[in-house]
């Protein structure tokens, strides 16, 4: 009798157990050949990898909406509303069921990544103990692009980074083409340095360029900014920020609110572990 219910009890604690949520310190999950950074939360339950909604959003370039019906997340067309703790999910005006639930967990949203990723075209694969999740290629005029490397310069010094992932590079073309206003005239007098002394001075603030898998250049973006050392009535004829194509050999006026998008999405790149310097000479 004893031996029976010390089975039973044995039985119990193991199921138990099973189905508490446990860290994936084994897993690791690469989102475009990018392993998620290490300090990012990543949980199995019965088999099921989770993931902090903001992060699988952000790096698969959804938008997230919350309200008092659940959570909406919204990328191209495809809408998805999840509610916590419910094995069904609404896409596109439709029910459908999950095999994991949502949960909250340290005021976080956790989600189940293999559903998230799907429903937003990606491919899931498994292979060592490494999650791999392949978003769609990023093609410019045919050509598949590898990285953005995206170079800065300081008074003494510069930076120059690369960024992976396909949506990240996406959103930043996209903004670059939806933003790209009216052709101008080349300015007078522009350059790396913050010439203080020349009036109508454009200081390129940074250059882009998308590569392909060569290492060889696509397309490249300048942005410049007007320096601003003369009275505003000097100075206003001259639009603030300007954009130079260089492989059209073009320059365009370029909304400034344009440029601080462009660098929010490197911010969440790099929060998210998918910028690495390749140098910085900055003194």
């Amino acid at each position: 009798m004893k031996k029976s219910l010390l089975s039973i009890s044995f039985a119990f604690i193991i199921l138990l157990f099973a189905s508490l949520p446990s860290h994936a310190a084994e897993i690791q999950i690469r989102i475009d050949d990018v392993p998620l950074p290490i300090d990012v939360m990543v949980e199995t339950i019965n088999n099921r990898t989770f993931v902090p909604l903001r992060v699988i959003s952000e790096d698969l370039g959804a938008r997230v909406d919350w309200s008092n019906s659940g959570v909406t997340v919204t990328k191209s067309g495809t809408q998805v509303v999840l509610k916590l703790f419910s094995d069904t999910a609404v896409k596109n005006g439709k029910e459908v069921s999950l095999d994991a639930k949502p949960y909250l967990k340290s005021n976080k949203i956790i989600v189940p990544l293999r559903f998230l990723s799907e429903t937003f075209g990606c491919n899931v694969s498994y292979k060592n103990s490494i999650i791999i999740i392949a978003t769609s290629p990023f093609i410019i005029n045919g050509v598949k692009v590898k990285v953005l490397q995206y170079e800065y310069h300081m008074i003494m010094g510069g930076v120059i980074s690369q960024i992976k992932g396909n949506v990240y590079n996406k959103n930043i073309y996209d903004t670059f083409i939806e933003n790209m206003g009216n052709k101008v005239d080349a300015p007078a007098s522009y350059s790396w340095v913050h010439d203080i002394d020349t009036i109508g001075h454009y200081y390129k603030l940074a250059q882009y360029d998308f590569m392909d898998q060569n290492d060889q250049i696509i397309q490249r973006f300048d942005t410049y900014s007007l320096v601003e050392s003369f009275p505003e009535e000097v100075l206003s004829k001259y639009p603030k920020v300007l954009l130079y194509d260089d492989s059209a050999k073009q320059w365009h006026l370029f909304k400034e609110t344009a440029f601080q998008s462009i660098g929010q999405i490197i911010d969440t790149a790099k929060k998210n572990g998918f910028l690495k310097v390749i140098s910085n000479t900055v003194v």
